[in-house]
């Protein structure tokens, strides 16, 4: 029986319940860590008139104080990739949110760190802070049309608006941010350890934050990470002020975030306000839409942001059939922290401006929610459908969802609803349908930029991954996969596809899960996100299989009558020849955002070309 689609234990299980996970708090990788503590700006927008650390260093056990100067002369700025200003790692001049970096105390212990903390003195001033995403001012603006909305609208016998905001809100997985880094002076290089789950993705710009070549820069992730839902993807920020850390102090540090620096500076998902109009027909059908989106990216537009505001623009229409379409697409910055991917970015702020938009639509026409959805849902005989945006749905019947939907569970639904009102509490029903990327291409980024700004730059597809494969001389197979997996059991599901592919035993199987740059295929799409695992990271973890299959029979190795077709692999192949298959995949089926190479994403007319 195959191992795939059966109930197997974990194998990451065994150690994660004994408490024996590798996490970056249970690592001691080098002799003599010290340990780190930050000093936070109490104002979410201040000057920063002087930094006096001389009673945190004169402190027993403390080894360095990094400040603002110590910043402005060892590092650089990072990069932002569109729009926006360059920012620092740690503020310089002014805060821009509570929570911002100002210091960086170094010391035997923790304890020891935290209360140096305290002694570093900061005079600030405070200013003015900037809350109103509406009147916020934009570090990314793109005007963006497909099809003609205008004519649309002066035809539309209803015009419906509303304007709606979806908050922040926050992850919380139970390992916070973590660090260790060692700055070796003689070779002038780092090594960092961090739960950073995509560190291809970020190694350049931490790299050049540092002012050290890529290759100088080397990055390690453990095989556990404590949860994650996207939000540590933006410890980044942080690995460039330990390691100058380390520099200063002469000894390997390490920085492990407690929960309130988690909560107040971590990274949220991004707060939109969205003034969405619709033209509709006399019948409830969409014929265009109009969105104004203000995307709050806090105090600093953070790569990969703008990232939220373009995950999902290939599926801006949703599930509906709607060919006319004008966007106005802003990141707007604010005295918050800055935003970044959390758990479906970009998804629930576009849906619940949609399925809001259909209820406002049904209300101001008469008719039922369920009904105004029905109309202007894409019809199966449509699929593949190809939306006004540039996204491809390949598949699906969304009425027969609905049909199901509605017979399955809306009565028993009203019924409880009007059983709770009964109680006076309140109670209500929704409905909503969403389409929603999976594995989703990073070259949707480039939607930011014009296209004069991408034809000068090179194209990012995020529909790569690797898989390298080894197999030892007595049969024994070693996979690893760089998708730095947060608790999704990536490792177990892994397996099982090696060892139904090889017809091996899953004991006879082994995963590694952790990264490091020094050792690994580079590519610049490594990591979990967006549900990418099983469409991507298989498919790599499929070829590679593949083609170690095809490298162990030799034709001369075996007799002239025997087809190598029919030779199956057992246990224990013995020999004294093993195999590394590398294998990086690239998955022809997702086009659900628009190619980032030579397309002009204000026009309609284009080509989508998956790249092997």
């Amino acid at each position: 029986m195959p191992y795939v689609g059966q109930p197997v234990p974990r194998v990451e299980d065994e150690r994660l319940l004994r408490g024996r996970g590798r996490f970056v708090a249970d690592l001691e990788p080098v002799a003599n860590l010290h340990h780190a503590a930050f000093v936070r700006s109490p104002h979410a927008h201040a000057e920063i008139r002087s930094v006096d650390a001389s009673a945190a260093l004169a402190m027993d056990g403390v080894a360095a104080v990094v400040t603002p100067d110590h910043a402005r002369r060892l590092l650089r700025p990072f990069s932002v990739g569109v729009g926006g200003e360059r920012y620092w790692p740690l503020a310089l001049d002014r805060a821009r949110y509570v929570g911002e970096p100002v210091a960086l105390v170094v010391a035997g212990d923790r304890y020891a760190a935290e209360d140096a903390a305290e002694l570093v003195r900061v005079e600030y001033e405070p200013l003015p802070p900037v809350m109103d995403v509406a009147e916020a001012p934009a570090a990314a603006h793109r005007s963006l049309r497909h099809g003609d909305a205008d004519r649309a609208f002066a035809a539309a016998a209803h015009r419906v608006e509303a304007t709606f905001r979806f908050p922040r809100y926050s992850s919380t997985p139970v390992e916070c941010y973590a660090v260790i880094a060692d700055w070796d002076d003689a070779q002038r290089e780092v090594t960092l350890w961090s739960n950073f789950h995509g560190p291809f993705v970020m190694q350049p710009l931490v790299a050049a934050a540092l002012g050290l070549p890529e290759h100088r820069v080397r990055l390690i992730v453990p095989p556990d990470i404590g949860g994650s839902f996207g939000i540590k993807s933006g410890v980044y920020a942080y690995l460039p002020l330990v390691a100058l850390a380390s520099r200063l102090a002469g000894v390997p540090v390490r920085w492990n975030a407690d929960r309130w620096e988690d909560l107040v500076a971590s990274q949220s998902g991004t707060d939109r306000l969205t003034r969405a109009e619709a033209a509709v027909d006399a019948g409830g059908r969409v014929l265009a839409l109009r969105l104004d989106i203000r995307d709050d990216v806090g105090a600093h537009l953070r790569p990969p942001e703008p990232a939220t505001l373009y995950r999902c623009y290939g599926n801006l229409t949703g599930p509906y059939d709607v060919r006319d379409v004008a966007v106005e697409a802003r990141a707007v910055l604010t005295n918050r922290a800055p935003t970044g991917l959390n758990r479906g970015f970009g998804g629930q702020q576009l849906a619940f401006t949609l399925e809001r938009l259909m209820d406002t639509i049904a209300g101001r026409l008469g008719l039922d929610p369920a009904e105004v959805r029905r109309r202007n849902l894409v019809r199966p005989e449509q699929m593949p459908y190809r939306t006004a945006l540039g996204g491809i749905y390949d598949s699906g019947d969304y009425p027969a969802l609905l049909d199901q939907l509605l017979r399955d569970h809306r009565e028993r639904l009203l019924r409880e609803r009007d059983r709770l009102r009964a109680l006076g509490r309140r109670a209500g029903v929704g409905i909503a349908m969403v389409v929603d990327p999976s594995g989703t291409n990073l070259g949707y980024i480039a939607l930011a930029q014009t296209p004069e700004e991408r034809a000068r730059g090179l194209g990012k597809s995020g529909c790569t991954e690797s898989a390298t494969l080894t197999m030892d001389p007595m049969g024994g197979v070693r996979l690893r996969i760089a998708t730095a997996p947060e608790g999704q059991g990536h490792e177990t599901v892994a397996a099982q596809v090696v060892a139904d592919e090889l017809g091996l035993p899953l004991d006879a199987v082994r995963v590694d899960a952790g990264i490091d740059t020094t050792g690994q295929l580079w590519h610049v799409s490594s990591g979990s996100y967006s549900s990418r695992f099983a469409p991507i990271t298989v498919s790599a973890v499929l070829r590679a299989c593949a083609s170690l299959r095809g490298s162990i029979p030799r034709r001369e190795a075996i007799p002239a009558s025997v087809s190598p077709s029919v030779l199956s692999f057992v246990l224990g192949l013995g020999g004294s020849t093993s195999r590394i298959i590398r294998c990086i995949s690239a998955y022809p089926l997702l086009r659900n955002s628009l190619p980032s190479n030579g397309v002009d994403p204000t026009s309609n007319s284009y080509s989508s070309t998956p790249s092997e």
